[in-house]
């Protein structure tokens, strides 16, 4: 054999001896990883947990209004005229009858002294001719004159003062007047507006609801309103009107609840969040909405189940349950079967979950959860 061969077979035999200690190394790395692959328990995963409880429940209907001032007007000159007192503040709270702007009067107040002078002469020629026609002095048309002339003055002076009056534009009723939109000195003309009144308390919420909830609906059902402006606020009021037809186009009724406004938070053109609650009351079993997992197939909680292991420990295990939910209330919503009273489910975390997944519980990351949640803007 040549030293060239020699030089081929070592070679080779190399290249054997190095690829087969490649295949030993690779084959006891996949045993050992198959090892710990079997032998390698998942990690818990941290939820939060909550009971299914039973609560007080009355059935309501949501829906959102706008509020609505019991009366409102926009104040205007009825005659016109220069503006001689402005007797309000932009924003104040006036008063049925309290008086609000003055229109200069003088050439009435002149006519009026005229009249009422005339109305004086008037009234003393009908005397005399009563005295001379008892003494038969004079005729009956004299008294018919006379008569006739007392009327006129009266109604020159009616006239008068009705003129005079309109001069001065007084609130129709108690409420809560807006920015003044004249200034002293300016002429106005009839139908001017000088400002906006509008009553505040109570005050009305009008909404719609869907035609399905005439059988339900009644005039003094009670409601609630909460409003973002106020977020820790509640307004109750009751159904005050229901209008006797539907909205073609949609299939709605519209609705208007009173709500009492004595310190005036709510103002008109606000809108709130409204419920219509019903008088029924029962007992209801509820949870956190964000311990259910919405699908397709059926909605279904996590139940967090005790288990021991052969040694002896006790770990939380999540055990699916499939549920039938039933109306939505804030952060709660009720489940009409497939959960008992006291049962401890995971309120938070359940996307991450499978059929005996290990729990970590973490309650002190617990969300607060309420029947009337306010969102913050952060």
């Amino acid at each position: 054999m040549t030293t060239k061969s020699k030089i081929w077979i070592a070679v080779v035999v190399g290249i054997i001896v190095v690829i087969g200690a490649l295949a030993g190394t690779k084959a006891l790395q996949i045993g050992a990883m198959k090892s710990a692959g079997a032998s390698f328990v998942p990690p818990p995963e941290s939820v939060t947990t909550a009971k299914a409880e039973m609560a007080d429940w009355r059935a309501s209907r949501a829906a959102t209004g706008t509020l609505v001032a019991q009366h409102s007007v926009t104040l205007a000159a009825e005659l016109p005229g220069r503006v001689t007192e402005i007797l309000f503040d932009s924003g104040a709270t006036v008063h049925r009858g309290q008086e609000l702007v003055k229109l200069d009067s003088s050439v009435e107040q002149a006519q009026l002294a005229s009249a009422e002078a005339d109305d004086v002469l008037a009234k003393q020629s009908l005397t005399r001719a009563n005295a001379l026609r008892e003494h038969g002095s004079n005729t009956p048309a004299d008294i018919e004159g006379a008569q006739a002339r007392a009327a006129q003055t009266q109604a020159i002076l009616a006239q008068l003062r009705a003129t005079i009056a309109k001069k001065v534009i007084r609130a129709p009723f108690d409420g809560r007047i807006g920015i003044r939109q004249v200034e002293l000195g300016q002429i106005v003309s009839a139908a001017t507006p000088l400002a906006s009144l509008q009553s505040v308390s109570p005050i009305y919420a009008e909404f719609w609801l869907p035609q399905q909830t005439l059988s339900d609906l009644k005039l003094g059902m009670e409601t609630t309103l909460h409003s973002d402006a106020y977020p820790s606020a509640v307004w109750r009021g009751r159904i005050s009107t229901i209008t006797p037809e539907v909205d073609v186009a949609t299939r709605n009724v519209k609705v208007r609840a009173t709500f009492p406004n004595i310190d005036g938070q709510l103002r008109p053109g606000m809108f709130g969040n409204i419920e219509v609650l019903s008088p029924d009351q029962h007992a209801q079993l509820i949870i956190p909405a964000t311990a259910v997992l919405y699908a397709p197939y059926g909605d279904s909680v996590y139940s967090a189940v005790e288990k021991k292991s052969a040694d002896g420990k006790s770990t939380l295990t999540a055990q699916q349950k499939f549920i039938r939910l039933g109306e939505r209330r804030g952060d709660y919503v009720a489940v009409e079967s497939g959960l008992t009273a006291g049962e401890e489910i995971v309120s938070s975390g359940v996307f991450k979950l499978r059929n005996g997944s290990s729990l970590a519980v973490k309650n002190e990351l617990k969300p607060d959860v309420q029947a009337h949640p306010n969102p913050l803007e952060r």
